[in-house]
This record gives structure tokens, sequence and C-alpha cells, in this order.
């Protein structure tokens, strides 16, 4: 199935989306992690696209998304990626989030009530008083100091390889080339997930929701039973084996728990 490209012009630029399937389907918009970019989900947008209109999105400053002048912050990556809603002429949809994209949907949920039909957490982080201290007393993620031997590639590398499966080195290959071509730092989405206050903002949300877990990441795992106590009317669903990189290391697995939650909405 055909993946199709292309740009919006946006208030803070162009944006970037690829999207699969018939155009007149119900619309599915899908987020992803930091520093990824929409090719998180290049696996997964076939699979979708068999009943839906699969429409995965670089959030501003990543891919080939433009920044703005503003900075980084959940809520103003909620705001663009309902603008681009509004350029593609869809005035409702399903939206689903990986890790980062996952606070952005809340985000686009709470605000946008009206522009969510479904709402699916993957490896979604609850960002909380006690997530803010934590993130607070840990260095960073994903920023590395350059070097002129190109050894900060490695390091890079090396900080992400823990969670990610053995023998899969095109997983990695594909998060240091997102990480590089970030248009600021890294870093930047794990800064605005660590000042988003989720804590006053999830109590907005009705949608129906999934919460995806991947039983292998040390990172969201653990968050998976404190959205579910906040997001009462939510189901939660594990993905044995599932690691950081989810939607490209299982896409099938993925895919698969996308299509039975968004079924029980039509």
């Amino acid at each position: 199935m055909t993946i199709r490209r292309a740009f919006a012009d946006l208030s803070v630029g162009q944006v970037h989306y690829a999207e699969c399937g018939d155009p007149q389907a119900p619309p599915v918009l899908l987020l992803h992690q930091s520093p990824r970019s929409w090719a998180e989900y290049r696996e997964v947008l076939p699979l979708l696209g068999q009943r839906y209109r699969a429409i995965a999105m670089d959030t501003a400053g990543f891919g080939d998304s433009a920044a703005g002048d503003g900075p980084a912050s959940i809520e103003g990556w909620a705001r663009v990626a309902v603008e681009l809603l509004d350029a593609l002429g869809i005035e409702r949809a399903d939206v689903v989030g990986h890790h980062t994209g996952g606070v952005i949907a809340v985000e686009i949920a709470a605000a946008f009530p009206g522009r969510v039909r479904g709402l699916v957490l993957s490896s979604t982080p609850f960002t909380d008083q006690n997530f803010r201290r934590a993130r607070a007393g840990r260095p960073p993620i994903d920023e590395v100091e350059p070097s002129d031997d190109g050894s900060h590639l490695a390091a890079l590398w090396r900080r992400r390889q823990g969670f990610y499966p053995a023998g899969r080195p095109e997983l990695l290959e594909a998060f240091v080339r997102d990480a590089l071509s970030a248009s600021g730092s890294p870093e930047d989405g794990h800064r605005a997930v660590a000042a988003y206050r989720m804590e006053d903002r999830i109590h907005r949300v009705a949608q129906p929701t999934l919460i995806l877990r991947a039983t292998a990441d040390p990172f969201a795992s653990p968050h998976a039973a404190e959205l579910q106590r906040e997001l009462a009317h939510a189901r939660t669903v594990d993905i044995a084996g599932g690691m950081v990189p989810l939607p490209d290391q299982l896409p099938e697995a993925f895919a698969a728990a996308l299509l039975e939650f968004l079924e029980t909405l039509a």
C-alpha cells in the first residue's frame, strides 16, 4: 500500500506528514516519540491504511517539520497537530501517541475534546510532580557534546542501546538519524514532557481510551498503572516484549491492538 508524503503550511511553517489509505476513510492521527519522526510508523501506516486514513505527522521541530519561533511545549505541539487536521479538512479523528506523542495526545484530547473520537496512549508517561522531580535529577537522555572525531554519535547510540532489542541495529540507526535531524536539541522533547502538568489536564479526557503497555519498556511501563488510575474508563492492553521503539519494533502487534480498539468505536 502506497504511503503518500506532503507538507502543510501551518503557523510554525511547513509541517510534514505521511498518510496511507482511502482519504474518505475514518482518520487516525499518529504522533511519534522524541526525537523520532513519522518514520516510527512507517510499517504501521499500511496496516492501518487498509481500513483507515492513517496519518503520521512530524512534530514541529522534528523530522522535516519546521519548529516555529516559540519555545517547544506540549501545548504548542498539540495546537499544531490540530492545525494539521484543519488543513486536511478533518473535523474529528482518532489520535494515537507513543511516548512524547502520547503526552501530546492527552493535551489534544483535553484542549480540543470535540476533535478526538478515541485516544490511544502507547508507552505514555504520567507527568506529575513526582515525574518532574525524578526527571530533574537525571542527566539528559539524548543530548551529547559534539566531538571532532564523531565519537558523540557512538555515545548517542550507546545511551539508547540497552532499551532497544538485540539484533535490530536498524532500529537504533533510525533513532540516530532522527535525533540528528531535530531542529534544536534532541532533548527538547524530553524537556517539554517534563514541563507538562498532566495532573492538571488529564481529568478533562473523557474520550474512549486505550492504554498500550510495552512490557519491556522500563521508562514507560510503570506509568500505565498511573494512567489507568487517572482514566478509570480506559482499558490497558499489554504488548509482550515491547521496548522503547514499539511501533517499529513490533508493527504488526501494535497495529493489531489499535485496530481492535478502533473497531469498538465504530
